[in-house]
């Protein structure tokens, strides 16, 4: 049923998201202080989390002038990048060319790549879930999603390229990484070639602005999932309680909030990110194999849109999911498992709690 997937957001994407932000906002901290402990950067991550979530409980309006703020920020941020990295770090194409020692490591580690990287283009999903309220959705939804993963494909190969034109192969590989814990992140090492020892403040503070403003996102919008789900009988009650004051969905927020700071205790940045792709993509994966389930089963239906190329893209973008999701369970077991327990208790959960309310 659909509660899935909302169980799925509330226990695992949205506050692993948020979890995984507010530990990248306290590791892009941590060079300004000489790098902070384990335990350290743990209680900072706690701490962005409890103030942001105290901000969108206090005042709506707050967390919604102070997102577009930060998104303004974070595009300025990433134009300078670019430009300083191409145009005044000295840098050359020599960093394209991968050391003489360098060999291929395997599909499990490229579909473990994969996983990290897809996390960075994860938002997509989003606008097919209002085609029903969009104008000429068969032609606009389409376009709007072509167009917006072009965009960002375009803006995140922009500035990895810089890296690799700022910065030597070895560089890259040295920065900061679950198995280089400590180290600067590549990012902060290619504003150092144009802006020398200030890059490391600039970006810094950058990308902290960044990965808070992407984690106040979340917590803007996440907690209007359960809260939805509540007012539907598909969810705790208590989820669906509105502050008279502030208008916000407090006793969501907060429950999102302890939860979240649960899960930035539990791991790295890294971790926490599989941990979200994973559970994501096993719904990405359903929800493709709906589109062949509902093409053959109701035929008559009238859709908003319909998917090009089928049924050759929806049995592709199924393989491909398969194949990530079972790389993951082999190569990060620990987060994978945890991701299908938790689904997986959202079963009788629904049976026993929710059916007689609304089926979904």
């Amino acid at each position: 049923p659909a509660f899935l997937y909302g169980w799925m957001r509330f226990w695992i994407g949205s506050p692993g998201s948020i979890a995984a932000y507010a530990v990248g906002a306290a590791t892009f901290l941590s060079p300004l202080y000489g790098g902070f402990s384990d335990a350290t950067l743990t209680t900072l991550a706690i701490i962005f989390i409890l103030i942001f979530s105290a901000v969108n409980c206090l005042n709506v309006s707050w967390g919604g002038k102070l997102q577009v703020v930060m998104t303004a920020l974070k595009v300025l941020m990433i134009a300078i990048i670019v430009f300083g990295c191409f145009f005044l770090s000295g840098g050359s194409s020599a960093g394209f060319q991968a050391p003489g020692d360098w060999k291929w490591l395997g599909w499990s580690a490229f579909g473990s790549a994969t996983i990290a990287a897809l996390w960075a283009y994860d938002g997509w999903n989003n606008l097919p879930m209002a085609s029903g309220e969009v104008r000429d959705a068969q032609r606009n939804v389409p376009r709007a999603l072509a167009i917006g993963t072009v965009l960002i494909l375009l803006i995140y190969g922009a500035i990895n390229t810089a890296y690799f034109y700022a910065l030597p192969f070895g560089d890259i590989l040295s920065a900061s990484s679950p198995s280089t814990k400590g180290a600067m992140p590549v990012a902060t090492k290619a504003a150092q070639t144009f802006l020398g020892t200030g890059g490391i403040l600039f970006l810094s503070v950058a990308f902290v602005i960044s990965a808070l403003g992407a984690m106040n996102g979340s917590i803007l919008t996440s907690a209007r999932v359960p809260f939805a789900m509540a007012k539907e009988k598909l969810f705790f009650p208590q989820l669906g309680y509105v502050s008279p004051k502030t208008n916000s969905p407090i006793t969501a927020i907060v429950v999102q909030c302890f939860w979240s700071c649960i899960l930035a205790l539990s791991g790295s940045f890294d971790q926490l990110t599989d941990y979200v792709v994973f559970g994501s993509w096993v719904f990405y994966a359903l929800c493709a194999g709906a589109v062949i389930v509902l093409r053959i089963k109701r035929p008559e239906l009238k859709r908003a849109y319909k998917v090009p190329g089928y049924p050759v893209i929806p049995i592709l973008f199924i393989l491909v999911a398969l194949a990530l999701l079972g790389n993951t369970l082999v190569t990060s077991p620990r987060e994978s498992g945890i991701g299908l327990l938790i689904i997986g208790v959202g079963l009788p959960v629904y049976w026993l709690a929710f059916r007689k309310g609304r089926v979904a």
